[in-house]
């Protein structure tokens, strides 16, 4: 913790630091000595993997002196934040992008933000010097939709098509889309689609407090999810968030990945599918 030697400053790194779960006594006794008499122009950086016990005498010392910052995935149905998110990420990189890029960038990369980093940079070496925002167009050619396609599974799913939503399954998984992430995504539409059904069925007209509801970040689309819900009942959407659940856990576990997988879309197809046959049903003893 020394002064640099020469001109510059110092960067000292501790990677997977244990201070803020588990800090000896001799740790703690260095902390309180080192950490008032850190240099300017060094920089300690502490990261960790697991949230700082507050408990702790360490964590308190390092909140008087450090700046903490936490960094948890945005949840992928939170999509208001992920919007802002795109938004930080392009002024960050004075990049321009109009509000219809940025929403087709938040549903394409999700929660990902390396991936968004990489794209943005990817979509400044394209804009160059033009001063004019890119578009949705520009997003649609550029940026890989792996999130997009998995909208479309979550789609057929809901229309109950299992041959289209396999085919869409296997396409994902061949082009290494991890599974978690699919899963996600799958939580996210469900979640937003069982919201949407939630209030409408609670006699809720109001159509902001139904978008904030279901953490929709465009309002405009509230139209055309009630549409797509309307077919839907509200026990075969819980339903469906328990066979995510299930499915989640199973490839946590380890279990294998296109066995699993492809039986729990058709058990979410065949769930959301029932729904219809028993209208069909009703409207034949009519």
């Amino acid at each position: 913790m020394t002064p640099p030697f020469g001109m510059g400053d110092r960067l000292v790194w501790l990677v997977d630091a244990t201070l803020t779960q588990r800090c000896p006594d001799a740790w703690l006794a260095e902390l309180e000595r080192s950490l008032p008499v850190l240099p300017a122009t060094t920089t300690l950086l502490l990261t960790t993997p697991s949230k700082p016990d507050q408990r702790l005498k360490s964590t308190k010392l390092l909140q008087k002196h450090a700046e903490i910052q936490e960094f948890s995935p945005i949840p992928p149905w939170k999509t208001e934040q992920l919007v802002k998110l795109v938004q930080t990420a392009a002024q960050e990189l004075e990049l321009k992008l109009t509000s219809d890029a940025i929403q087709r960038l938040a549903e394409a990369i999700g929660n990902d933000t390396r991936q968004l980093y990489n794209e943005l940079e990817k979509l400044k070496v394209y804009a160059g010097d033009q001063k004019k925002p890119l578009g949705a167009e520009a997003i649609a050619a550029l940026v890989s939709t792996s999130t997009q396609t998995s909208r479309q599974l979550a789609a057929a799913v809901r229309q109950a098509d299992i041959d289209q939503a396999l085919t869409l399954l296997a396409d994902l998984l061949n082009r290494n889309e991890p599974a978690l992430r699919i899963v996600f995504t799958l939580v996210a539409q469900v979640r937003t689609w069982l919201w949407i059904k939630v209030m409408g069925e609670s006699g809720e007209r109001d159509e902001r407090a139904i978008a904030r509801a279901a953490e929709i970040g465009n309002p405009k689309q509230l139209y055309y999810l009630q549409k797509d819900v309307q077919p839907l009942s509200l026990t075969s959407l819980r339903q469906a968030l328990s066979v995510l659940l299930e499915l989640e856990a199973g490839l946590k576990d380890g279990a294998e990945e296109w066995s699993l997988f492809s039986s729990k879309i058709i058990e979410l197809c065949l769930l959301f599918q029932q729904p219809r046959l028993d209208r069909v049903k009703a409207q034949k003893l009519r």
